[in-house]
């Protein structure tokens, strides 16, 4: 088991990243008011659209925040879900044999889920 000064120290790691995942989403993209839990890439130019070639390029420039978007959106619910691990009292454990997952790898990767046999 992961001694308590090692669980704190990758609580605090955890919700550094979870800061900064919220950080750089919050500069490209919003909150899902039907769902706070996923974001919506936003534009970054909201100037009114003068040529029909301008829709084209906010379009591409909207699939490419969206394409920044989903990684971020998907480690944040990791690091939620890690977070989340801590508080339950099961974090640490391997999500598939339930044994103890390596320190070396929570260090690496405080989200992991799985020991390094199930990686």
């Amino acid at each position: 088991m992961i001694e308590k000064i090692k669980k704190d120290e990758l609580k605090a790691k955890l919700e550094e990243e979870r800061a900064i995942l919220e950080e750089e989403l919050n500069g490209i993209a919003t909150k899902d008011p039907k769902n706070p839990e996923n974001w919506q890439a936003k534009s970054d130019d909201t100037s009114e659209i003068e040529f029909r070639d301008d829709v084209a390029e906010r379009l591409e420039e909207l699939d490419d925040r969206e394409a920044e978007t989903l990684p971020l959106e998907s480690r944040l619910h990791e690091v939620k879900s890690a977070l989340t691990r801590i508080n339950e009292g099961t974090y640490g454990l391997c999500n598939v044999c339930g044994q103890p997952i390596e320190v070396e790898r929570l260090t690496a990767n405080p989200a992991a889920l799985t020991c390094k046999t199930h990686l």
